[in-house]
């Protein structure tokens, strides 16, 4: 195999291709996959000065903005799907570019993993030659919207990524049909794929695994986020923002986040209506988790600082009996990319191996203790 662009030393790859109502909306602009925080000091610093949305009338501010949302949903089909040595080609003809891990001998398990908010198709570089030492192909591809999609930078839709992820799906069954599938997302991608799990059609895999899924939906928010969510997408929809927020930690793996910063696939404007698209989405994430009876893992650290514990204790409570949940208080957002990232990854080759046995690490066990103490 050769080495992917960009790819950290010893990865192998191929490339194919209270509430502060200003800090929360900054939390998610940069939810799920944050480059290094410097660049969002310029949206901390706006946004706080925003308790003028408390008192000016709404109309007001709609009339400020005077811009339209634009989103890139999909467009009517044009054939079947089909895969390429490169690419995934959608049935309206959406290139969705990908990369793969792929183990020595043939994979004793496909994995597709899908992105988090502004990542790309790199993102499963740091966990990748674990999965692929235990016999594990990992296929990523970049999600409609993001990477080197065409549409890069607006927001697709709840039910347009979940179609895609959908119809990537079965185009990876269809390419290794005698072997097992699994889906596994992080953030964003999970909750993608807690949505796939929960719908009428799910495909034909054998299980899912959420990694510190985006579940903090307007059920979980406040009435001044939710009403300001409003006013700022619908205001200056088209509007991006880029800054920092100090002392918001997305893994203590410094290496990693500095790649994420430097990749070039990597979203460093986000525009007002993809965020509001993002908590849509998290919104139907969350109302998903009691209409999940697929096979699953959870997965979430107790030193994640992006997606709120109440959001993800209210998930977790939803979970039909016999749902998986894993709890690592030394976890952060992107677990997979930690310092200590071979106790979760450990945990997720054991599952997909041995999905009755106890996790290796104890995580499991650890999480209804957790989910106790949440109130």
């Amino acid at each position: 195999m050769g080495v992917g662009e960009g790819a950290p030393s010893g990865i192998n790859s191929r490339i194919f291709s209270g509430d502060d109502f200003a800090v929360m909306i900054a939390w998610l602009v940069v939810l799920s996959t944050p480059p290094p925080f410097a660049m969002f000091r310029f949206l901390g610093v706006l946004l706080k000065a925003l308790p003028l949305l408390r008192v000016l009338p709404l109309s007001l501010i709609v009339a400020l903005g005077g811009c339209v949302a634009h989103l890139m949903p999909e467009g009517p089909a044009v054939d079947a799907p089909t895969e390429t040595p490169h690419s995934f080609v959608m049935s309206d003809g959406t290139v969705l570019h990908y990369r793969v891990w792929e183990p020595v001998g043939k994979p004793k398990v496909v994995v597709l993993a899908l992105h988090g908010m502004n990542d790309s198709r790199d993102a499963w570089e740091f966990p990748a030659d674990a999965f692929t030492a235990a016999g594990i192909e990992i296929i990523s591809p970049d999600q409609r919207g993001f990477g080197s999609t065409k549409q890069r930078g607006y927001w697709a839709g709840t039910a347009t990524m979940v179609s895609d992820a959908r119809e990537m799906a079965l185009l990876v069954h269809a390419e290794h049909p005698h072997t097992r599938l699994i889906l596994m997302g992080e953030s964003m991608g999970g909750a993608v794929l807690m949505c796939l799990a929960a719908s009428a059609d799910p495909p034909p895999v054998d299980g899912y695994v959420l990694v510190s899924p985006a579940v903090w939906g307007r059920a979980e928010m406040n009435v001044f986020e939710r009403v300001g969510l409003w006013a700022l997408s619908n205001a200056l929809p088209g509007f991006t923002a880029t800054g920092a927020i100090a002392h918001v930690k997305a893994s203590d793996n410094r290496e990693a986040i500095e790649r994420l910063s430097t990749d070039p696939l990597t979203i460093h404007h986000t525009r007002f209506d993809a965020v509001a698209g993002l908590v849509n989405l998290m919104s139907a994430a969350l109302a998903s988790a009691p209409r999940i009876h697929e096979p699953a893992l959870f997965l979430y650290g107790g030193k994640d600082e992006l997606i709120p514990k109440r959001a993800m204790a209210s998930a977790w409570r939803e979970l039909p009996a016999g749902e998986r949940m894993a709890y690592y208080p030394d976890g952060y957002h992107l677990m997979l990319r930690d310092i200590g990232r071979e106790v979760p990854i450990g945990d997720i080759i054991s599952w997909i191996f041995h999905p009755s046995s106890p996790l290796p690490s104890g995580a499991d066990r650890a999480a209804p203790a957790w989910l106790a103490r949440q109130g």
